[in-house]
């Protein structure tokens, strides 16, 4: 079969001579799907704009680009609109920056058929409708009308690839499409990503960082780093064979959340700038097994079996001697904690919470404003945290967590129910107490760069709370405090712009470890930066949990880094905790439908397993918290539910369930009146012994 998609030495060169991408060359047949992976900066999405001709005029575009023979590079303009949208679509990473605000969902839906088809404006809107309900939009007939503001990220999403696949196109290019979403509306998009394939026919050109999204949707792998491929073949031989060391490092620096434990294996160092490229092989400042040679001259991507490619002059030692990723970086060793061997009972608490409440008033009306409802945020939340212990808060966006977090660390009277910090009532706490706890109880902020003054030198930055509470010898300290989360001491007098994603959020440890707090919250640390940056900093936090004696409150919606950072669990959903135990109870043996549904949806960075694994997709979005359902909050969405008889869904219905203590279980509990405890992850395997 010809492909439909041929990309032959594809280069992109913008101003200053910066090469973004550098010979990249792909195939994409009818009903395949190839994965494009690689760090931030690797040139994966400047290759798609590329392809589809949507990069700014002032970058210099050399190679071939071929749709069904058709040369697309150089093509007149008015041509290649005729072609983007029929033959080939994109679906873009932000879908609501990718929508007109001011037009409905349905009007722009309309418009993209209207372009490629010869209908009238009625026809064009019913099958906008269609397409709506053919991607999972429920009452497509109503949410037409609406504009892109109204829908939630999921349903943006799916609108998104219901325009794409308007015309039937030949070919999809996704560029990120799950990254900004809630692990279990991902499942959903993918699902609806194979439905839209089942139903056109298209070839997929799916570009991710996630390489569990790529090991459950893609037959073949691009790797990419540093403008150009570095590795390429089947998905299974790329999974459980690679031959590139790079390729080793990301998939060794996957947190899984099937159970591997062990600390993850962090490539060390950040990509180069297309600007100052190293000489040689770009990967050989970052590579263990670099030598000589790998300086001296830049590998070319060579064949070295049935559709194999590799970059690395060292592939064929890597095949021989069977090396795994193990062999090649060496696994970090994190000292166990002396404090974690005492019993949890016999630990002291340094946080509770007892029935935490936050409800937030609805108001309408732009002078004369009136209230017309009310958000429950939190909804009446119990847990606590003990001396060296990690508690992870989990849910979908909206669910409580970033509410939780900031009444616990206002550190004021709530507007109901207890937060003790400590042994201190927050209730309870004058101006000076506040200030004085505030040094045992510090935040690391989701996004370092927002989170550092970019007009600070880093020193400035970490010395700032020591000076605010009347410290001294501050340049010996800081000094100190730069070199325990991995940086050196000349770093101080750098700013935070002249430092990677992974150096930055270290510089906001630092500073979070200033005045050695005994409690840190953790708001969602490693969510904006590369797997393999991120390895190295889930490591630094659990060494430092070890050897300081801290207890983390860990907020995350990556279930599979909770897993290797967290001792106990908490899982939010619509300001209530459905669930709570151990992370090795709720993992192994969740018994809340939505826990089970949450862990089901997490993507495995492994080809086999995913293949075989069943998912439990939920239907539909969070409900609103200003208008919560009766008694189970869950029952809208649970799978459950519909399998229940009349009676006992009526006790859902009128019954709000409690977290009960499971039977046989030490440290388990769940808010459900059907509770089950059953197994939705597989068994983990080792991905070298495949």
């Amino acid at each position: 079969m010809s492909p439909i998609l041929e990309v032959n030495d594809l280069t992109v060169t913008f101003p200053g001579g910066i090469q973004a991408v550098r010979g990249v060359s792909y195939q994409v047949s009818r009903g395949e799907v190839l994965g494009i992976v690689g760090e931030s900066g690797s040139g994966k999405s400047v290759t798609s704009l590329a392809v589809m001709g949507l990069l700014p005029k002032n970058a210099v575009i050399s190679g071939s680009v071929r749709l069904h023979g058709r040369e697309l590079l150089g093509m007149d303009e008015d041509e290649l609109v005729r072609v983007r949208g029929k033959a080939i679509s994109m679906i873009f990473q932000d879908p609501l920056s990718a929508f007109t605000p001011v037009y409905t969902i349905g009007d722009q839906l309309a418009e993209a058929v209207r372009i490629h088809q010869k209908v009238g404006k009625d026809k064009a809107f019913k099958r906008a409708i269609e397409l709506l309900d053919l991607v999972g939009i429920p009452h497509p007939t109503v949410r037409a009308k609406a504009f892109p503001h109204e829908f939630s990220g999921g349903m943006r999403q799916r609108a998104m690839i219901a325009m794409a696949i308007a015309n039937d196109p030949d070919l999809l290019i996704c560029d990120e499409p799950t990254t900004a979403l809630d692990v279990t509306i991902q499942a959903q998009i993918l699902d609806v990503l194979k439905t839209a394939q089942r139903e056109t026919g298209a070839g997929i050109v799916m570009i991710t960082h996630d390489l569990g999204v790529i090991a459950g949707m893609a037959d073949r792998v691009l790797v990419m780093y540093a403008g150009r491929p570095v590795e390429e073949g089947r998905v299974d031989d790329i999974y459980y064979r690679p031959r590139m060391p790079y390729t080793m490092g990301l998939l060794a620096s996957i947190p899984r959340v099937d159970g591997a434990e062990g600390p993850l294996v962090p490539i060390e160092g950040a990509p180069p700038s297309p600007k100052n490229l190293p000489p040689g092989c770009p990967f050989a400042p970052r590579c263990p097994m670099r030598i000589d040679a790998c300086e001296q001259e830049e590998p070319p991507l060579v064949t070295i079996g049935d559709g194999r490619h590799v970059a690395c002059i060292r592939s064929r030692e890597i095949e021989h001697k069977n090396l795994s990723s193990t062999d090649v970086y060496p696994v970090p060793v994190i000292p166990p904690s002396d404090i974690q061997r005492v019993p949890r009972e016999q630990r002291a608490k340094v946080l509770e919470l007892d029935n935490l409440v936050r409800h937030y008033p609805l108001m309408k009306g732009a002078v004369f404003k009136r209230r017309v409802g009310t958000v429950h945020a939190v909804d009446g939340i119990s847990f606590d945290i003990v001396e060296g212990e990690t508690l992870a808060l989990v849910g979908e966006s909206g669910c409580g967590k970033t509410t939780t977090l900031q009444q616990i660390m206002q550190l004021e009277p709530p507007q109901d129910g207890r937060i003790v910090v400590l042994g201190k009532d927050s209730a309870k706490l004058d101006k000076a107490s506040r200030k004085a706890l505030r040094r045992d109880l510090q935040i690391v902020f989701q996004d370092p760069m927002a989170a550092l003054d970019p007009r600070m030198p880093v020193g400035d930055i970490v010395a700032e709370p020591l000076r605010a509470h009347g410290q001294k010898n501050v340049s010996a300290k800081v000094v100190e405090l730069l070199e325990l989360v991995g940086l050196a001491a000349e770093h101080a007098e750098r700013y935070p712009q002249h430092f990677s994603g992974g150096q930055r959020q270290r510089i906001g440890i630092a500073r979070a470890l200033a005045l050695e707090p005994k409690v840190l919250v953790l708001d969602e640390p490693v969510s904006a930066l590369d797997v393999s940056i991120q390895a190295g900093v889930i490591n630094l936090l659990e060494e430092l949990k070890n050897r300081l004696g801290l207890s983390y409150l860990f907020v995350a919606h990556d279930l599979a880094v909770v897993r290797h950072l967290a001792d106990r669990v908490a899982v939010m959903y619509l300001g209530r905790i459905a669930e709570i135990g151990t992370v090795e109870n709720v993992y192994d043996r969740p018994a809340h439908p939505y826990t089970q549904a949450l862990l089901s949806a997490i993507p495995l960075p492994d080809p086999e397993m995913e293949r075989t694994r069943k998912r439990i997709i939920l239907e539909g979005d969070l409900p609103s918290p200003a208008d919560p359902p009766s008694g189970c909050r869950f029952r809208t969405r649970c799978p459950k539910f519909a399998r229940l008889s009349e009676h006992e869904r009526r006790r859902c219905v009128e019954e709000e369930p409690v977290v009960i203590k499971l039977a046989n279980a030490v440290d388990h509990g769940a808010a459900c009146h059907y509770a089950e405890e059953i197994e939705v992850i597989p068994a983990s395997d080792d991905l070298e012994e495949k």
